[in-house]
Formats: C-alpha cells, sequence, structure tokens
C-alpha cells in the first residue's frame, strides 16, 4: 500500500535529523528560550522583514489555532472563515471550547473574499439593531493554501488586509501548508508580503519536512502581550523546546522550506496531468500539493486496493471527489507507480 491520503505520513527531512542528533546531549534552558530557538526566531523575521514581530514555536497546528484565536478575541467575540475552514471542520471544536463562535460564510474554492467579510461585518453589527444579542466578528480566519488547496494572491491578501483595517479586525493566517503555497507556480506572496498583510501567521512544520511544530508570527503588538502565558495554558508549549527551534533553525535556512514545498507540488503537478490526459474532472483547480479529482465508485475501489486516499465528498450516486496528496517526502517511483496505475483506468 502507496499512501497518498495526506502530507504528514513521513518523518523529518535528514538535515533536521541530523542536526537533532548532533545537539541531542547538549544541555539547554527549557520552553524555547534557548538558543537555538532564538537563532529560529531571528531567521524568521528577517524573511519576514519584520523585526518587531514575535516569534513562537507551538506544537501543533490544532494549538497554534485555538491558542491565536483565544488570544486574540474577548469573551463576546467571534472569527469568520470559510464553511471549509480547518477550525471548522477539522478540529473537533477546538475554537469553540475556547468560548468562541465561528461565522462562516459559502466558499466553492476554499477563500475568503474581503467583500463576503465585509458583508458579514455589516450585517452582524452595523446594521443589526439587536447587536448585542449576536456575537461581535473581530478576527477573520484564513489557510494557505486552503483545505481545497487552493492560494491567495497578493492583491486578495491586501483587500481582505484592507477591509479588516477598516472594521477593526485582525487578520489570522494558518499556514499549516504554508510552503506548498509559497512554491506554487502562480503565487506571488512572500512571507514578507504576508508579514505585511496579516497581524498573525503560522508557518506550517508538520507537514513540510519537520517532525512536528509550528512557528506562530504575530505582527500586531496587541497580540503580543501576554501571549505566553496563554500558550503555555492551551498547551501549545514544550518544555524542550530546543526541538522545535532546532528544527526552524534548519528549514528556514537556504531556502530548504521552499525546496521541499516545491519537491510536493511537482510530484503533484505529476499526479495531476495524468488524470487529466485520462479525462477526468477535478473538483478545484489548484497548483499545490492536493489534488481532488472525481471518479467513479469502481475506479476509487479499485484505487484503493493499491493507495491510500482521503475520501472528500459525494458528487452523485455514481461519482464521489477524493483526495490525493503528496509531501516533502514524495518519492518519484511511487508517483510513477500512481501515474501508470491512471493510465489503465
Amino acid at each position: 500500500m502507496i499512501l497518498f491520503n495526506c502530507d504528514y505520513n513521513e518523518g523529518a527531512h535528514e538535515s533536521i535529523l541530523r542536526r537533532l542528533a548532533e545537539t541531542n546531549m547538549e544541555q539547554t534552558a527549557g520552553y524555547g528560550e534557548d538558543l537555538y530557538c532564538l537563532s529560529a526566531q531571528e531567521r524568521i523575521q528577517k524573511l519576514c522583514e519584520a523585526p518587531q514581530a514575535k516569534v513562537y514555536f507551538l506544537s501543533g497546528g490544532t494549538q497554534a489555532n485555538l491558542t491565536v484565536i483565544a488570544a486574540a478575541l474577548r469573551p463576546h467575540q467571534s472569527a469568520i472563515g470559510a464553511v471549509t475552514a480547518h477550525i471548522n471542520g477539522h478540529e473537533t471544536g477546538a475554537v469553540e471550547a475556547t468560548g468562541h463562535k465561528i461565522l462562516t460564510v459559502p466558499s466553492l474554492d476554499g477563500k475568503l473574499t474581503a467583500s463576503q467579510v465585509e458583508e458579514l461585518y455589516r450585517e452582524q453589527v452595523l446594521e443589526n439593531d439587536a447587536f448585542e444579542h449576536v456575537t461581535k466578528p473581530k478576527l477573520v480566519y484564513i489557510s494557505n493554501p486552503t483545505e481545497l488547496g487552493t492560494i491567495y494572491h497578493e492583491r486578495e491578501l491586501r483587500k481582505l488586509h484592507e477591509v479588516c483595517q477598516r472594521y477593526g479586525l485582525y487578520l489570522y493566517m494558518d499556514g499549516a501548508r504554508l510552503g506548498y503555497g509559497l512554491a506554487a507556480k502562480d503565487n506571488d506572496l512572500t512571507l514578507a508580503k504576508i508579514a505585511k498583510y496579516c497581524d498573525a501567521f503560522y508557518i506550517g512544520g508538520t507537514k513540510v519536512g519537520a517532525l512536528l511544530g509550528e512557528a506562530v508570527v504575530l505582527t500586531n503588538l496587541e497580540l503580543q502581550e501576554d501571549f505566553r502565558y496563554i500558550v503555555k495554558q492551551k498547551g501549545g508549549m514544550l518544555a524542550k523546546g530546543r526541538i522545535l527551534g532546532i528544527q526552524f533553525d534548519e528549514l528556514m535556512k537556504d531556502g530548504l522550506y521552499e525546496k521541499l514545498g516545491a519537491h510536493g507540488d511537482r510530484m503533484a503537478d505529476r499526479i495531476r496531468g495524468a488524470f487529466r490526459e485520462k479525462g477526468f474532472n477535478f473538483l478545484v483547480e489548484n497548483e499545490t500539493n492536493q489534488i481532488f479529482v472525481i471518479l467513479r465508485d469502481d475506479q476509487i475501489q479499485k484505487l484503493g486496493e493499491r493507495f491510500g486516499y482521503c475520501p472528500h465528498c459525494r458528487m452523485d450516486e455514481n461519482h464521489s471527489a477524493i483526495r490525493l496528496c503528496t509531501s516533502w517526502a514524495t518519492r518519484e517511483e511511487n508517483v510513477d507507480t500512481l501515474v501508470e496505475f491512471i493510465k489503465g483506468l
């Protein structure tokens, strides 16, 4: 069985494992206050062109999302996201468990638009005579790439930033798969541009070459206050924090993070191209490491006998959309095997 069901089946990039082994018996301060975390923080600040930003290393994506959102919102405030948002459908109510409602809007491609944010805010607050009976939106949640593998472009992010500034909202980007987004062929964002437009975002490590961990970047000074208290309270702080610092120190060195993302995207392009040549349709078009292809039930059953995949949604009585996912570590020979299988469908 060859697995294409997610992008965290493998362990970690060899340079990370080597560095962890080399430093294994060193004694360092705990809780992210070691020299390796400091070095990684400085690398990220430099790449973001944001010396004022604070960088925090958390253990996972769910911890990052719930911690940032809990830190940003007062008890009566809520977050806005696309209906497909990861915090809405994949985190077991983690954000709601902090006491904050998620307000969702429709999306066919996984993205949220500035006009949707403005319309919802006006309906919920400015044009609502009973505004005190509903939650007040304060944070806009997006992910890049989205749950459907699509990416935001600078013009879209700039418009979201402008509407957030207009209504006093925080803009927060979930970057679990950010490496694949930055490496996409039609991408025009950089870490510096993301830092310019977002109040907070995180650089995903778990899905892009690290054993575990995410780097949360807070550019808004308001969000930095007391953030370490909240990280600890929400269970996102590792005692052996240097394990995260070492990993991001390696990932952010010499363009490794983007190189790993580019490999995953290239592998996905080959699979996507094989399906396209056979005339298959896609639920959504993208150029990152997730492929959402529509197949007949018998084709899905046949594929599942040899390859791991992720069911996505039912299209009609005979067809479903499934997700195939590549990663920084996907082997060429495994893609070759899948491509040959697709040719025989």
